[in-house]
This record gives structure tokens, C-alpha cells and sequence, in this order.
């Protein structure tokens, strides 16, 4: 066997490696074909062959025989390969009679390059707060070009059990070197969840899409990262316990949306609230059966004024996200209202609203 370049048959294609059954050794030439040596190829005798040894030949061998070896590509593109092959079937009688030849030639053409994922300039940040702050748990947004070639959520197919896929088509994602938990993918963004770490400040975040993996980005990992998820960029997700939804009125065509009123108990929902009792490893879902309550206490306020914060958890059964439940504080004015929540010392942004309306 040998392999060239489709357009010149005297330019050697790639280089090949014997296996290290005995079977098969290395035959070098220089390019009048001339001249045979044994061993790795020098500069001079570029045209590499495999071909079988004394103990390759398998006497007895009937019906099929197999020769494993190696062929590394060349390096670079150049273009279409041509791979020839010659086999002798032989009766081992050591004549010619009822030996038969057969040759084969395979072309082989580059694949198309696989664009590097890119990831924007300030590309990673909190999914909620669209913020650096990103914590163990949390979810967390990459923004960039060429991340993924499909656009796709996690299913249960990519689940093992109750613990979270590292990967979706190809696409995986690290941060800080330990594989993070991927539950959305397009060409532009990704979504997921940042795996349990010690570490605190800057940390790398790098996309593999498909082997190929690109230049890093960077987050700022730190204990507690809290953040509400928003509607229309300004309003904090709320529900009512009856999942109604707390918003200005027709801030959704078609939607119910009604704000809250001073002494409603209602639900905020958010990332990156930090550790939970029971412990929850980021990467498992949740129970859907018992609550995981936040380790540390969580404040609430709403235009400066302290909420009562009645309860603080993971949602059951869904990965990273938090389930804030306060008491919207009776002397709070009508309007759009300045809601802020603090954890272990990290603060929710400060441009988060809800909508009061008595």
C-alpha cells in the first residue's frame, strides 16, 4: 500500500507506521522508484510503501487475512489523496499457478475545515444578570460565533439518569478546566451550568465544538453570583403562587400580566444563589420530591424597603434555578420599583424592577 497526492504521483501522502504484530514493515524509495531501504524514511527516499513481512505472509491463512498499521494525513491541505493497494491471494505452492493479484486505488478528499468557536469579547456572563459574576450552579450565558452547528435545548435523551449532559452535538464547554453542563446550544450562544469549584475571581471558559476548541474566555467565578431571570430586560420573572404573572399590565400581547400589590406573597425566580442543605451537585437535578433550601440567608428589598423573605430554594427538578418567594413590603409606592437580593455578601444588579400596583 502507498498513498500520494492526486495531482502529482511522486509526492507521498502522510507517513506510515508498521504494526506491532510483525506482520507489515516500512519499504522507503527515492521517487525513480529505485533503491529500496528499510526502517524510518530519510529525506532522500521520500515514497514510502507498506508491504508484508516474511511472517505477514500467514501460510495457512485461509479466506481472509488482516494487516493493521498506521497512516498519519499529511499536516497540511493538499488537496484530494489517492491510497493504492496491490494483494496477493496465494495457494502458497510457491509457484504462480492459481495465485491471483488484486489492486484497488481510494480517493480520499479533505474535509471541510471546521470553523473555530469564537467567543465574543466579555462573551461570558451570568445568564440571569447578563453580568461577569457567574458562581457553582449557576447558569451561565457564551456569546460568540461559530459555537455549535446545530441550535438545540437538552432533551431527557441527553440526560444518564438524573445526572446533566457535559455535551450537546459536539459542543462542550470547561470552565475553569472542569467540564460544565451544557443545556443549550446555537452557533451564537450557549447556555449552561457551571460546575461545583472552590476557586474565586477570574477564570477561564473555553467552547470545543466538535474537536475543535477555541481561544478562552473569561468569567469571574465567585461563591454567589445572585441574579433574577428578566422579561423585556427591565422586569424580574415573578409568578404568584398560582404561577400567574407578576408584570405591568399587557406587557405580553396576548398574556394575563398584572403588577404585585403591597402584601402579595409572590415568587421570584433567579441563578446563582449559592449552596443549598440538603447539598445539590450542580451537576444532578434536583429533587423533584424535597426542597433544597439556601445555605446562606437571602435578602430581599424592593424600593429600599426590606421584604420578607418567605422561603429560598432550588426549584424542584430543575437544574440551577432558584425559587425566591418574598412578601412585597405594604408601604412600597405604586410603580416600577427597585428589587435587589443579597447572599453571602454578593448583591443581585441594581437595574431589576417590580411592578406595584395597588
Amino acid at each position: 500500500m502507498t498513498a500520494r497526492q492526486a495531482g502529482d504521483s511522486k509526492a507521498q501522502a502522510g507517513t506510515f507506521t508498521p504494526g506491532s504484530d510483525g506482520y507489515t514493515q516500512l519499504v522507503c524509495t527515492q521517487t525513480t522508484y529505485q533503491n529500496d531501504s528499510w526502517g524510518a524514511c530519510p529525506a532522500s527516499k521520500p515514497l514510502q510503501y507498506i508491504e508484508h513481512t516474511l511472517k505477514g505472509t500467514q501460510l495457512g491463512q485461509t479466506k481472509s487475512a488482516t494487516f493493521a498499521f498506521d497512516w498519519t494525513p499529511p499536516a497540511g491541505d493538499v488537496g484530494s489523496l489517492v491510497v493504492y493497494v496491490a494483494g496477493n491471494a496465494a495457494n502458497g505452492d510457491r509457484t504462480l499457478g492459481g495465485d491471483h493479484i488484486y489492486t484497488q486505488k481510494y480517493t480520499l478528499t479533505s474535509a471541510a475545515q471546521q470553523p473555530t468557536p469564537t467567543i465574543t469579547s466579555s462573551g461570558v456572563v451570568n445568564a440571569a444578570s447578563f453580568q461577569a459574576a457567574v458562581s457553582p450552579g449557576a447558569w451561565v450565558t457564551i456569546q460568540g460565533t461559530n459555537l455549535a452547528n446545530s441550535s438545540r435545548s437538552w432533551t431527557g435523551g441527553d440526560f444518564s439518569g438524573n445526572a446533566l449532559p457535559t455535551g450537546l452535538d459536539g459542543v462542550s464547554v470547561t470552565i475553569n478546566g472542569k467540564a460544565a453542563y451544557v443545556g443549550y446550544i446555537s452557533p451564537t450562544q450557549i447556555n449552561a451550568m457551571a460546575p461545583a469549584d472552590s476557586a474565586q475571581g477570574p477564570v477561564a471558559v473555553q467552547v470545543a465544538n466538535n474537536g475543535m476548541a477555541g481561544a478562552a474566555g473569561t468569567a469571574q467565578l465567585q461563591t454567589a453570583a445572585p441574579a433574577f431571570f428578566l422579561w423585556s430586560g427591565k422586569y424580574a420573572v415573578a409568578t404568584r403562587s398560582d404561577y400567574s404573572l407578576v408584570a405591568p399590565a399587557n406587557l405580553f400581547q396576548g398574556v394575563t400580566t398584572t403588577p404585585a400589590k403591597p402584601g402579595d406573597v409572590i415568587i421570584l425566580w433567579g441563578t446563582g444563589f449559592g449552596a443549598t442543605t440538603p447539598a445539590v451537585d450542580p451537576g444532578v437535578l434536583p429533587p423533584s420530591d424535597q426542597l433544597a433550601y439556601v445555605a446562606n440567608t437571602v435578602t430581599v428589598t424592593v424600593a429600599g424597603v426590606p421584604a420578607t423573605v418567605v422561603g429560598a430554594a432550588l426549584a424542584p427538578g430543575n437544574a440551577g434555578l432558584y425559587q425566591i418567594a418574598v412578601q412585597v413590603p405594604g408601604s412600597v409606592a405604586d410603580g416600577d420599583q427597585p428589587l435587589m437580593a443579597e447572599v453571602s455578601g454578593m448583591a443581585s444588579p441594581s437595574n431589576v424592577f417590580l411592578s406595584v400596583q395597588r
